[in-house]
C-alpha cells in the first residue's frame, strides 16, 4: 500500500521541479522587460484557459492537488509575462498569491474557516458530536437513512454554501461513519446540497450575487422566475435521493462504498488522520452540538443582514441582495464562537485551559482547505489576468442569435466549461448573465431560460471542478482526501449534467416550466433506473 502511494506521488514530484527549471531556462533566454508593464500576447485568446486545464488534468493524473495547482499558477505566470523570468515571478507572487491573500473578501472567508474549525474542535472536545452520533444511532437505523438525513440537513442549511459544507460535515460525520458510508460519499452529499440548493433558494448569498448582476432592481424577481428552469439544481437533489433509496453506486464511488461497508471509510489516503479528538464515553449531550449550531446559523444570518445595511434602515430583501457574505459569515461566526466558549464554561463541559487548547487544533484541521483555497484563488487571478472573460464574451456574442432554440443548452455547456476551468460559479454569473440580458429582454421567455442555464451551468462546473472553493470545503467538511472526492463525484455530476443539457434543449423549444421541469425529472429518474439495470446486468455477468 505504501509503495503504491509513492508511485502515485512520483509524477507530482517530477512535475514541480521540471516546471520550475523550465521557468528558469525560459527566463534566461526570454526578453525580461519591465515586469510591471507586461502586455501578454496570449490575452483574450483560448490560451487564457490553459492554466486551469493544466491544473485540473495534473490533479486527476497525479492525485496530488497542491503541486497541480502550483504548476497551473506557474503556467499562467509564464503566459502573462510572455515567458519572461522576472515578470513570471512577480506576477505569481505579487499579482497572484499576495493579491488574493490581501483581498478583504478572501480574508473574511479564511477567518470564517478558522473560526468554524475552532467551533468544530470545541464541539468534538465537549462531546457534542459524539452525543449526537449516539442519538442518531438510535433513530437512524440504515445506510439509506444516514444518506437521506445528510441530504435533508444540507437542504435545510441553504443560506450559504461555505457554511453548509462545513456545518453538515461536522454534524453528520459520526452518523455516516457509524453506518459505513464512505467519506467520499459524504463529501458528495455535502457538495451536492451546497451550491445546488443555494442557487434555488431566494434567501441566500447566491441569490444576492445573481441579483447584483441585473440592473433596475429586477435581479431578485429574475432569480425567482428562473428557479423552475434551474434543472441541474433540481436534478442533483432528485439524483441524491434516488441513489440512496434505489441503492445505486457506479464509477469510482462503487469501490469506495464497497470498502466502507468493510470498515475502510477512506479507501486510502486520509489527510485528516489523527485530528479526531478522543472523547470519554458518555461525555456531552446533544444540546452541546445543536445549540452552538443554531446560534451559529442565527448569527451568520444576522451578520449578512448587517453587512447589507438592514439595521440602518435597508429593507430585508435589499439587505440580503446587497450583503457582503464574507463579512457577514466572519462576524457571525466570531459571535457564535464567543457564545460557544461561554456556554461550555457555564455547562462545565471543559475548563478554560482546555477550551483554549482546542482552538488551535481547529485551526490545524483547516490548514489543508486554506492552502488549497489560496492556490485556487491564485490560479483564478492568473486566468483573469489573461483575459479569459474577454475570450468567452467574444465567442458567445458571435453565435448567440444564430441558435435561439438551442441557446439554453449552449449557454449551459459554456457555463459548465468556464466554471470548471476557473473554479468559480459567481465569476461565471458575472461573465454570462450580462451577455444573455443583452441578447434577450427580460420579457422574453427564452431570456429567463438562458439566465437559468447560466446559473445551472455555473453550479455544475463549480460542482465538478477540483479547484472550486465549494468543492474544497466539501472535502474539508467530510474530512476526505480532496482528489478522492473529485474523482468519485465526477461521474455523478456528469450524469446529471447530461440530463440537464437534454432538458435545456427541450426548454429551448418549449420555454414553459410546467412542461420542461416534469420532463427533466422523468428523464433523471429514467436514467437512474437504466443505471440500476445495467449494474444488475454486470453483476449477473460477473457471476
Amino acid at each position: 500500500m505504501h509503495k503504491r502511494r509513492k508511485v502515485r506521488a512520483l509524477p507530482a514530484l517530477i512535475a514541480v521541479p521540471a516546471a520550475i527549471v523550465c521557468t528558469l531556462v525560459v527566463g534566461v533566454f526570454a526578453d525580461g522587460g519591465d515586469a510591471a508593464e507586461v502586455t501578454s500576447r496570449f490575452y483574450g485568446t483560448a490560451w487564457s484557459l490553459l492554466p486551469p486545464v493544466i491544473a485540473i488534468v495534473l490533479a486527476l493524473i497525479t492525485k496530488e492537488v497542491y503541486s497541480s495547482l502550483f504548476v497551473g499558477i506557474l503556467a499562467g505566470g509564464l503566459l502573462y509575462s510572455n515567458f519572461g523570468f522576472e515578470g513570471t515571478v512577480l506576477h505569481i507572487f505579487n499579482d497572484g498569491i499576495v493579491s488574493v491573500l490581501s483581498d478583504a473578501y478572501n480574508v473574511g472567508i479564511l477567518i470564517f474557516l478558522v473560526i468554524l474549525g475552532a467551533m468544530v474542535s470545541l464541539m468534538n472536545r465537549a462531546g457534542g458530536s459524539a452525543a449526537f452520533g449516539r442519538w442518531a444511532a438510535k433513530h437512524i437505523k440504515t445506510r439509506v437513512g444516514a444518506q437521506l438525513a445528510t441530504t435533508a440537513l444540507g437542504v435545510l442549511i441553504f443560506v450559504d454554501d461555505y457554511f453548509n459544507c462545513l456545518t453538515v460535515g461536522s454534524v453528520m460525520r459520526p452518523v455516516t461513519d457509524k453506518h459505513g458510508v464512505s467519506r467520499a460519499k459524504l463529501a458528495y452529499l455535502i457538495d451536492a446540497t451546497a451550491a445546488p440548493v443555494c442557487i434555488i433558494a431566494p434567501i441566500s448569498s447566491w441569490a444576492a450575487a445573481v441579483a447584483s448582476y441585473v440592473e433596475d432592481g429586477q435581479g431578485l424577481t429574475l432569480f425567482i422566475k428562473s428557479i423552475p428552469f434551474n434543472f441541474y439544481a433540481w436534478l442533483t437533489i432528485i439524483m441524491m435521493i434516488g441513489l440512496a433509496v434505489m441503492k445505486i453506486e457506479y464509477g469510482p464511488m462503487a469501490k469506495f462504498e464497497a470498502n466502507a461497508k468493510k470498515g475502510d471509510l477512506f479507501s486510502g489516503k486520509n489527510p485528516y488522520a489523527g485530528m479526531e479528538e478522543d472523547v470519554p464515553e458518555g461525555k456531552g449531550k446533544v444540546i452541546d452540538l445543536v445549540l452552538p449550531i443554531i446560534v451559529l446559523v442565527f448569527c451568520c444570518v444576522m451578520g449578512m443582514l448587517y453587512s447589507g445595511g438592514f439595521f440602518t434602515g435597508t429593507s430585508f430583501v435589499d439587505a440580503f441582495s446587497g450583503c457582503d457574505a464574507s463579512q457577514g459569515l466572519m462576524l457571525g461566526s466570531a459571535f457564535a464562537l464567543v457564545f460557544a466558549i461561554v456556554y461550555y464554561l457555564c455547562r462545565g463541559s471543559m475548563g478554560f485551559r482546555e477550551i483554549m487548547s482546542s482552538i488551535p487544533e481547529g485551526f490545524k484541521a483547516m490548514v489543508p482547505a486554506i492552502l488549497i483555497l489560496t492556490f485556487a484563488w491564485s490560479l483564478k487571478a492568473m486566468t483573469d489576468s489573461l483575459g479569459a472573460t474577454v475570450f468567452v464574451d467574444t465567442t458567445l456574442r458571435a453565435s448567440a442569435q444564430s441558435f435561439k432554440a438551442l441557446l439554453p443548452a449552449i449557454v449551459f455547456l459554456i457555463g459548465c466549461f468556464i466554471a470548471f476551468s476557473t473554479g468559480t460559479s459567481w465569476g461565471t454569473f458575472g461573465i454570462l448573465i450580462p451577455i444573455v440580458l443583452e441578447v434577450f429582454p427580460l420579457t422574453d421567455p427564452h431570456g429567463i431560460v438562458c439566465v437559468s442555464a447560466c446559473m445551472a451551468g455555473a453550479v455544475c462546473g463549480d460542482h465538478c471542478s477540483p479547484i472550486s472553493d465549494t468543492t474544497i470545503m466539501a472535502s474539508a467538511g467530510a474530512q476526505c482526501d480532496h482528489v478522492n472526492h473529485v474523482s468519485t463525484q465526477l461521474p455523478y455530476a456528469i450524469t446529471c449534467a447530461a440530463v440537464s443539457c437534454v432538458s435545456y434543449i427541450v426548454a429551448g423549444f418549449v420555454p414553459n416550466a410546467y412542461i420542461a421541469l416534469p420532463v427533466a425529472i422523468v428523464l433523471m429518474l429514467g436514467t437512474l433506473v437504466a443505471i440500476k439495470l445495467i449494474n444488475k446486468g454486470k453483476v449477473k455477468n460477473d457471476a
